[in-house]
C-alpha cells in the first residue's frame, strides 16, 4: 500500500479537501512509494493564518528560549539522521552520504541560530554625527515563507526556517 502524505497544520495530520496528489516515485524503482497532497487555495490561507496566529506569542518568547527550541530541534535531526537520510535518499535518488551531507548542511546554519540571541543585540553608536546617535533594534518580522528547489530537500530549507524562526518569525 502507497502511503500518503497530508498537510500539517497547528500541530495536526489534515486530510485536505482537494482530493488531489501528487505521485513520489522511489528514484531507484520508478515505483510510486507515496502521493504527496496537494493543496487549495483555502489550505495555503489556513496555514499562513495559523502561523500568524502563532506569531504573536512566539515572537514574544525570549531569544533565549527560542534558541532551546533550536538545540532541541538539532538534537532531534541528529538523533535520527541515519532515517532521516534514508528517506530523503528514497525520495530524491541520492546515496545514503550524500543525503547525510544534505542533512549535516542544513544543522550547520541550525547551529548558528542556537547562538541567535548574541546575534540580535542591538548597536548603539553615539556621535556618528554632528548632533547624531545612530542605533538598530532587531525584530521579527511576522509570518515568512520558503519555496525551496528539490535537490537540496534539507539543507536549503534549514537554512531558511531555522534563522526566520530563531529570530520570532513564524514559517510556512
Amino acid at each position: 500500500m502507497v502511503r500518503d502524505i497530508r498537510h500539517f497544520i497547528d500541530g495536526q495530520a489534515f486530510e485536505g479537501a482537494s482530493g488531489r496528489f501528487g505521485d513520489v516515485f522511489n528514484p531507484n524503482t520508478g515505483e510510486v512509494q507515496a502521493r504527496v497532497q496537494l493543496a487549495t487555495t483555502g489550505e495555503v490561507d489556513r496555514a499562513v493564518q495559523s502561523a500568524q496566529a502563532a506569531f504573536e506569542g512566539w515572537a514574544s518568547t525570549n531569544p533565549q528560549r527560542r534558541a532551546r527550541v533550536m538545540f532541541e530541534f538539532k538534537r532531534l535531526v541528529e538523533a535520527n539522521m541515519n532515517d532521516l537520510a534514508e528517506l530523503l535518499s528514497s525520495e530524491h535518488g541520492k546515496v545514503i552520504a550524500d543525503s547525510k551531507g544534505d542533512i549535516q548542511r542544513g544543522l550547520e546554519v541550525i547551529e548558528f541560530a542556537c547562538g541567535i540571541p548574541h546575534a540580535l543585540k542591538g548597536e548603539y553608536t553615539y556621535g556618528a554625527g554632528p548632533g547624531i546617535d545612530v542605533y538598530s533594534m532587531r525584530q521579527p518580522l511576522g509570518v515568512v515563507a520558503g519555496i525551496t528547489p528539490f535537490n537540496f530537500p534539507a539543507m536549503i530549507p534549514m537554512w531558511m526556517f531555522g534563522v526566520a524562526i530563531a529570530v520570532g518569525n513564524t514559517f510556512v
